[in-house]
């Protein structure tokens, strides 16, 4: 039998790491042990997501997994980023953490950057839903018994009508051709809020959508966010 290996899992609040979580706590050469999520210090909310600190806490609680959240200050540079990554890592390593896990799909960039940073380490890099089919990781999301709500929506993607809506099979249906099926281009990002492994679903009510412009490096983008409130 092979030594378990004590696992953090860098934590979205969403429904790709939801239900990479879901593969990982039936693999016995894991021990997921921490959900790791950062934060905007400014907002006090889910870097990208938008979602509120106190959802992400509920959330986190349901799953009976502990938390370790840390703050990014407003629009850090990389190399503040990688400072802070840096000090969180050498204190999870400290812990004993061997390996960690993420819910990427198919972004080779993305997933090579994290291998290249944690490799000095010595932290083995696991991504459980790496390569497979969109439209059957969000189906079987569905059908486990998951439910997520959209929080944020690229508006050059999705009209408002996408955010704050419930992840389901009519869901899909309504995403246009050009759109990732579980939005790994960024086309929108969700809330987790019950599944298979949750002790109670989270409670929330849908506060109030509203619309973001940013401006970075010389590129316009907008975003529709949906408040959640706990």
């Amino acid at each position: 039998m092979p030594n378990t290996l004590k696992t953090y899992f860098n934590w979205s609040s969403g429904k790709d790491s939801a239900l990479a979580l879901h593969y990982l706590l039936q693999d016995k050469n894991y021990s997921i042990e921490c959900l790791f999520t950062s934060i905007s210090s400014e907002y006090d909310r889910v870097s990208m997501h938008g979602l509120r600190k106190e959802l992400l806490q509920k959330q986190t609680e349901a799953l009976g997994i502990p938390a370790k959240i840390i703050q990014l200050p407003p629009h850090p540079t990389n190399a503040e980023y990688e400072a802070l990554m840096k000090e969180t890592v050498s204190e999870l390593l400290a812990d004993g953490y061997e390996c960690t896990a993420f819910g990427d799909i198919f972004l080779e960039d993305l997933k090579t950057y994290r291998e290249k940073q944690l490799e000095p380490y010595g932290i083995k890099t696991i991504f459980p839903l790496w390569q497979k089919d969109t439209k059957e990781l969000l189906t079987n999301f569905i059908d486990f018994g998951f439910k997520a709500i959209t929080v944020c929506v690229d508006g050059s993607k999705l009209d408002s009508s996408f955010v704050g809506r419930l992840v389901d099979h009519d869901f899909i249906n309504d995403l246009p051709e050009n759109v990732d099926i579980c939005g790994e281009n960024g086309e929108f990002h969700t809330f987790c809020f019950d599944g298979p492994y949750f002790k109670q679903p989270v409670q929330f009510t849908k506060g109030e959508v509203i619309m973001k412009e940013y401006h970075t490096n010389g590129f316009k983008s907008q975003l529709w966010f949906c408040d959640l409130l706990p």
